[in-house]
């Protein structure tokens, strides 16, 4: 069955490792038929929430007039989100966390989702992969709290410069990784 992948990345780095690893994934759901959606967090204009409680009461899912009104939609239309990121200072950049943040709005505005499933694609520079248990974490006690299936960790550690996702395995990881969605 056919899915409708929502991918959010989080690097402000146009074609940076993750950003790398977003489009592997992306290559190999297309290849299995699903349809994908990629949002690049990292150039949108995402304030974070005041949790003002107005969400969904003034027409959009909040009421701070950002690009989150351009996001809201690509999430109500998904079936799976996978967060596409890198690591920093252990955790989501401050562009996709800010996105995560407003996913506030679907709770106070009444609104589920249909996303069932996500996945988390995380790179960075450390190559302890124990220093990638913050995101992680942080990642399937969102998936808990939101009741989505975790469809799986990808981490690839030890990347530096822009292209060293290409010395290693992570590219053929992800897209069989997304090549393997059901």
């Amino acid at each position: 069955m056919s899915k409708n992948i929502l991918v959010l990345t989080g690097s402000p780095r146009k074609g940076g490792n993750s950003d790398k690893l977003a489009d592997a994934f992306i290559a190999g759901a297309q290849q299995a038929g699903h349809t994908t959606v990629k949002y690049t967090t990292g150039d949108k204009n995402i304030k974070g929430c005041i949790d003002c409680q107005a969400c969904f009461k003034k027409g959009t899912a909040c009421s701070i007039p950002d690009d989150f009104s351009e996001l809201a939609p690509l999430l109500e239309q998904a079936d799976m989100i996978v967060f596409a990121t890198p690591l920093y200072w252990f955790s989501f950049p401050a562009q996709l966390k800010a996105s995560i943040d407003k996913f506030y709005s679907f709770l106070i505005g009444k609104r589920t989702l249909k996303i069932k499933e996500c996945a988390l694609l995380v790179t960075g520079g450390v190559e302890d992969e124990t220093k990638f248990d913050g995101i992680v974490t942080s990642y399937k006690i969102i998936a808990e709290f939101q009741n989505w299936k975790d469809s799986g960790v990808i981490i690839v550690p030890g990347l530096h410069d822009k292209d060293d996702i290409l010395k290693t395995d992570g590219l053929q990881r992800g897209e069989a990784f997304g090549k393997n969605i059901l």
